[in-house]
């Protein structure tokens, strides 16, 4: 029969205490208050019958009892950090390989993942941001879906698509819009002409993110949209990457159209600001695109922890903003 364990988390208290003869840095060790470090030395000298500590001028001083057990204390510590490495290393690792275009990468996905790492500390996982790949070969039809899994050993794709692009099995993660987004300092009185309405971006530089790929938005389309009139479309500064655009806006340098999950982080940092909140919905979507025949075992395990992680951080964003992005 076995025995009756005795309170853990009283013994680590005390352990700490021991090794540093001190209550407040053990709290600090423990991450908890010193008063936590004092209800557990209460409560094991109470469990145990006796003193553990005593305070002689203001020192802490180890009772006998408490000298003679703390070597095999310890000892059991060790041995069941110990026994943990052992269950750990036992795991078999898993891992994922993931698809998208380098600037929802970026801007989108990279800087969520570590709430998914947290989740999920057995997945590893490798990001492939080759937007090429993404657009030329997932976007030919359902048919090539799955020689591209098998070609480049991906396990799960995000790609920005229309439904009838993305495959028959392909699931939407969320809408996306455009939006002009810039440095709150151009919307400011100090500006000599503040942002105010759309009219007013005649008094702007335009900045374009050029990055070549389907669906992509333009001024032309969103001042069309919008009857602004006055405004040249063309000019401004143009760059070849999401990146490179948006640390321009952030820079105060004009205004960007951008998307607004890409642009969502900044914003949401009040490095950016949606100077008027005049959206052009697109007819592309971010989707998640898996194989036709999913793999079987603990990648395919991995992979739909992966998938339902996205569906909630995409719903935390919608929830966020208010409205789809």
């Amino acid at each position: 029969m076995s025995q009756q364990l005795p309170p853990l988390n009283a013994l680590r208290a005390f352990e700490a205490v021991a090794r540093h003869l001190s209550f407040t840095k053990a709290a600090e060790e423990l991450s908890v208050t010193r008063a936590a470090i004092s209800h557990q030395i209460k409560y094991l000298e109470d469990y145990l019958g006796f003193a553990l500590i005593e305070r002689k001028n203001r020192a802490i001083v180890l009772s006998p009892q408490a000298e003679a057990a703390l070597p095999q204390l310890r000892e059991g510590f060790n041995n069941l950090a110990e026994a943990v490495r052992l269950m750990r290393s036992a795991t078999p690792t898993l891992s994922i390989t993931v698809c998208t275009a380098p600037s929802f990468a970026s801007k989108w996905l990279i800087p969520r993942l570590p709430r998914f790492s947290r989740q999920h500390p057995e997945i590893d996982m490798q990001i492939n941001s080759n937007a090429m790949l993404v657009d030329a070969d997932l976007q030919q039809g359902a048919g090539a879906i799955d020689s591209f899994f098998r070609q480049n050993q991906v396990d799960v794709v995000i790609s920005f698509a229309t439904g009838g692009h993305a495959g028959e099995d392909a699931e939407k993660l969320f809408p996306v819009s455009a939006v002009p987004v810039c440095s709150p300092a151009l919307v400011g009185n100090a500006h000599p002409h503040p942002l105010l309405t759309p009219q007013d971006l005649a008094f702007h530089a335009l900045l374009h993110d050029d990055t070549n790929y389907v669906g992509h938005p333009t001024w032309a389309k969103w001042l069309q949209l919008h009857g602004v009139e006055g405004v040249n479309a063309n000019r401004g500064l143009h760059f070849n990457h999401v990146s490179l655009a948006l640390d321009a806006a952030v820079d105060g340098q004009g205004v960007l159209l951008s998307l607004k999950p890409l642009a969502q982080s900044e914003i949401d940092a009040g490095r950016l600001c949606v100077p008027f909140d005049l959206l052009m919905p697109l007819e592309h979507a971010y989707y998640i695109v898996r194989p036709q025949k999913a793999g079987e075992g603990g990648n395919q395990q991995a992979c739909d922890a992966f998938v339902e992680w996205l569906r909630e951080e995409a719903q935390l964003q919608i929830k966020a903003s208010g409205k789809e992005s």
